[in-house]
């Protein structure tokens, strides 16, 4: 059964947010010296244009759920959770039946509502909190406001590494999980179409006919 699981802004949100961490995940790692295809200067100014867009986005997407009650989405809940896990660490290699049925009002399985609600009420705001700290401290000069001296970005640059970590592991388990739908590319055509081949209820059987008396 096809259903139209994606809305235009959904996957607009999807891939803008998707190409700016990837995007951000490549600067940053050449600010930290880890890869060299910019240079550094170009590096910090694309770095931080970037994270302006990222937070718009944040703030657009924000709005979305809140007015589109979307976010009910992500509320976390404990049913079918294990046989969620259990199909991911071992149904899935034998070709078990996925425990959990999408619908355009429930779009995630229990696990997934739990790593998106970490990833909404944590992750993101550690990597948008201290990447704003670190691009707006102000160092000790004369009329200029003292918030953060630079001995104390030590521990919000610890902060934003392992948030970026936390984020590219993320995006790799996502990919392969990507790959993990009704056929390999089936959840990648849902996200660019916004339609889903969502598998119906089993049709019900007749009921037996009533005996004729003899």
């Amino acid at each position: 059964m096809r259903h139209y699981v994606y809305g235009g802004f959904e996957r607009f949100w999807h891939w803008a947010q998707a190409v700016l961490i990837l995007f951000l995940a490549l600067t940053g790692f050449e600010i930290h010296s880890s890869l060299s295809f910019f240079g550094f200067g170009q590096a910090v100014a694309y770095h931080s244009a970037a994270a302006y867009a990222l937070i718009v986005l944040i703030a657009f997407a924000g709005f979305w759920h809140l007015t589109t009650g979307q976010w009910r989405q992500y509320i976390p809940t404990r049913e079918n959770l294990r046989a969620q896990a259990d199909y991911y660490l071992v149904g899935i290699f034998k070709d078990a039946p996925h425990p959990t049925k999408k619908t355009p009002l429930s779009k995630l399985n229990p696990l997934q509502k739990l790593v998106y609600a970490g990833l909404k009420a944590f992750l993101i705001p550690l990597m948008v909190g201290s990447g704003l700290v670190y691009m707006f401290y102000r160092y000790p000069q004369r009329y200029s406001v003292v918030s953060l001296k630079v001995a104390g970005l030590e521990w919000v640059a610890t902060a934003h590494m392992v948030g970026a970590f936390l984020l590219v592991a993320f995006v790799i388990t996502h990919l392969y999980l990507m790959t993990t739908g009704q056929t390999l590319t089936s959840n990648l055509k849902a996200m660019i179409t916004g339609y889903e081949e969502v598998p119906g209820e089993p049709a019900a059987e007749p009921a037996a006919e009533p005996a004729q008396p003899a």
